[in-house]
């Protein structure tokens, strides 16, 4: 199982509240640009003025050769769209592998995961899990090669046609 932890997706928070000029005077510098500057009730930032939404990184935490091993910081806009092709990845690992060493997919599935930010209500991807399930044929396993030999003895004449 593959889990990649916390990006920002940069869904804007559920915002209310009208425009007063010592909200304006009060207001943090802007850290996030295009986002709402409007604050959601009981929370201490909007949006624009997130710090944590601003320094969110996130970082793969599976031993596969994949993107994102360092922390790194993603754009609220590509973060949907980064982590689902992050997954892919271990996804398109599973395949490789399988092919590899004898194996067959048998089950490849990708779930992302949401969050809501504390600081300023946003609604974001705080990570991906890739679960894969594949099955590998040994050959060389005598137990196996006694399967096959009793499967073989209970096949046999299966398929035969006797009218002629």
């Amino acid at each position: 199982m593959s889990i990649i932890g916390a990006v920002n997706s940069g869904f804007g928070a559920y915002s209310a509240g009208a425009y007063s000029p010592a909200a304006a005077t009060d207001s943090k510098p802007i850290l996030n640009p295009n986002e709402s500057t409007q604050r959601a009730p009981g929370k201490l930032s909007s949006p624009a003025e997130c710090e944590t939404c601003k320094n969110r990184k996130y970082q793969d935490g599976s031993d596969e050769m994949v993107s994102f091993k360092s922390a790194q910081h993603i754009s609220p806009q590509a973060a949907a769209a980064r982590v689902r092709g992050h997954e892919a990845e271990h996804v398109s690992n599973a395949y490789k592998d399988a092919a590899q060493h004898n194996g067959k997919v048998l089950q490849a599935s990708v779930s992302l995961k949401t969050a809501v930010c504390p600081e300023c209500g946003r609604t974001y991807v705080s990570g991906g899990v890739t679960a894969t399930k594949i099955k590998y044929s040994n050959e060389e396993n005598p137990y196996q090669q006694a399967r096959k030999s009793m499967d073989k003895q209970g096949l046999l004449g299966n398929n035969v046609d006797l009218a002629v």
